[in-house]
């Protein structure tokens, strides 16, 4: 049963991973509205290693399966928003960036309540 998402958990987490070293180099070199790209690196480096924990612990973390993809669709929503006002000067929608932050808190309260779940042996 969703077998696709523990994979996916390990893919957005390299792809976030190295998006925030990109995104901080940039930052660092590139000119304008230089603070969208150093938030928009802030949120990929803080959530790269989040994803590759819930990878790790899928099979112990009850709330795994829902948690990994609110964190990873939050941070890929609230990046690209940033990275779209920082492009073009406008985001991908209205609220987008206020949806993905929502998103990644939401993910992160559905780890704290992995606490509480727990996890059959045989569920993958």
């Amino acid at each position: 049963m969703l077998n696709y998402i523990r994979p996916l958990l390990l893919l957005l987490s390299g792809i976030f991973g190295c998006a925030g070293v990109a995104l901080a180099a940039a930052s660092a070199h590139a000119g304008g509205d230089v603070h969208l790209l150093a938030s928009a690196s802030a949120m990929c480096l803080a959530h790269a290693p989040a994803l590759l924990a819930l990878y790790i612990g899928y099979r112990a973390i009850g709330t795994a399966p829902l948690a990994g993809p609110l964190m990873g669709l939050g941070t890929l929503l609230f990046t690209a928003d940033l990275l779209m006002l920082y492009a073009r000067g406008a985001g991908l929608f209205p609220m987008a960036a206020p949806i993905g932050g929502f998103a990644m808190m939401g993910g992160w309260l559905v780890v704290a309540a992995g606490a509480f779940v727990r996890r059959s042996a045989e569920t993958d």
